[in-house]
């Protein structure tokens, strides 16, 4: 679909443009690059574009710190269809998730990888062209379910309450992105159940989801489980063994406890999401590695960093997205939906005929205080 695609670059910066120019020249079948983002309008009124680079920085007449947010909102007003990816810089990682929520298909981060941009372009195309052939034969129904679901895709996450809904929503935005995400919450408020939702959701869903338990992996197994060895590497390395990245490989890896590795753990961790690429224990070959990271932990992570026990750079690794979850004590009615679903399968199973739960009993419910 790159090949045929017609595409617009709007950066003010004559150096990124040329840049890309270059990268795109040979992959698309028209680009056009624009200096000044006030000639969105007018371009998009004499051409119809397949996808749009967009930055997220302007130095214009606006300068309300938010122009890319602001000429997107322009690029949909003119183009509902329109494959739209914004490029940013590490620090507005904020903005960039935003701009995910104002309508935007996917962002890159600067610098970005050219083979990485080429992947991104050709899936925003791809999922505005499928969503555009959705909506021609009428199939509404994933919105409406998307919007508005106890159960939503998996049958072991429900809620109705407010909160959870919007973690819904922000999962069906994101998901579709490789960006990697923290999901922090209490234990056993479902942080391992929501890491295999946006796996699931995710354009990596055909893959592996590779699940580690960094709370079960003692000092000496951590390099050799998350990386791999050789044969003859220590001891009991019998045979030639690849870690958990590589297992992961295009798909999803999930790092659950994060908070609880140690100092030099996290060196070697930060070292690996820095060059994406793994070096088995035993060797000095690096194994390039695509996956898609999400971590989560129930310790309060940022206290830890300020008491020096994790560090800063790794969190800017872990959380370009955060998703805090909330525990049941917070979700309101939740609590009876829960009970209600558990009282329905219990009956199944056992063939209980007309269980159900009096109002007495879901009052008593929902005071209790759920600790865990």
């Amino acid at each position: 679909m790159l090949k045929n695609a017609k595409v617009l670059v709007v950066d003010d910066d004559v150096d990124v443009l040329l840049a890309v120019k270059m990268l795109l020249r040979p992959e698309v079948k028209e680009i056009v690059t624009e200096k000044n983002p006030e000639k969105i309008p007018g371009l998009l009124s004499q051409t119809s574009f397949d996808l749009i680079l967009l930055d997220m920085n302007f130095k214009s007449s606006l300068n309300t710190g938010n122009e890319g947010i602001f000429w997107l909102r322009k690029i949909r007003e003119a183009d509902k269809n329109v494959a739209v990816i914004m490029i940013t810089a590490y620090g507005d990682i904020d903005l960039a998730v935003r701009s995910v929520k104002e309508g935007a298909n996917d962002f890159v981060l600067k610098p970005w990888r050219n083979e990485k941009l080429l992947f991104t372009m050709e899936e925003a195309i791809e999922r505005s062209v499928n969503n555009q052939d959705t909506k021609g034969k009428g199939q509404k129904s994933d919105n409406k379910k998307s919007s508005k679901s106890s159960k939503n895709d998996l049958n072991t996450i429900l809620g109705e309450s407010e909160v959870m809904q919007e973690i819904f929503y922000k999962i069906g935005k994101i998901a579709p992105t490789d960006a990697n995400i923290l999901i922090m919450g209490e234990n056993g408020t479902g942080k391992g159940e929501i890491a295999r939702m946006i796996h699931q959701k995710s354009y990596r869903s055909e893959q592996p989801f590779v699940n580690v338990d960094l709370g079960a992996l003692t000092e000496s197994l951590f390099e050799s489980e998350l990386f791999g060895h050789k044969k003859g590497a220590f001891t009991d390395a019998r045979e030639d063994r690849a870690g958990r990245f590589e297992a992961a490989s295009n798909g999803t890896l999930f790092l659950d406890e994060i908070g609880n590795i140690t100092l030099p753990q996290q060196a070697k961790l930060l070292t690996v999401l820095q060059n994406r690429e793994v070096v088995r224990v035993g060797t000095n070959n690096p194994i390039p590695i695509d996956i898609r990271l999400i971590s989560a932990t129930n310790s309060k992570i940022y206290e830890m960093a300020t008491e020096n026990r994790f560090r800063k750079d790794l969190i800017y690794r872990l959380n370009t997205i955060e998703i805090h979850l909330p525990p049941l004590r917070e979700r309101g009615e939740d609590v009876i939906v829960l009970a209600e679903f558990f009282a329905g399968n219990y009956a199944a199973k056992y063939n209980k005929a007309n269980l159900f739960i009096d109002e007495k009993a879901k009052e008593k419910n929902k005071k209790i205080c759920f600790p865990g």
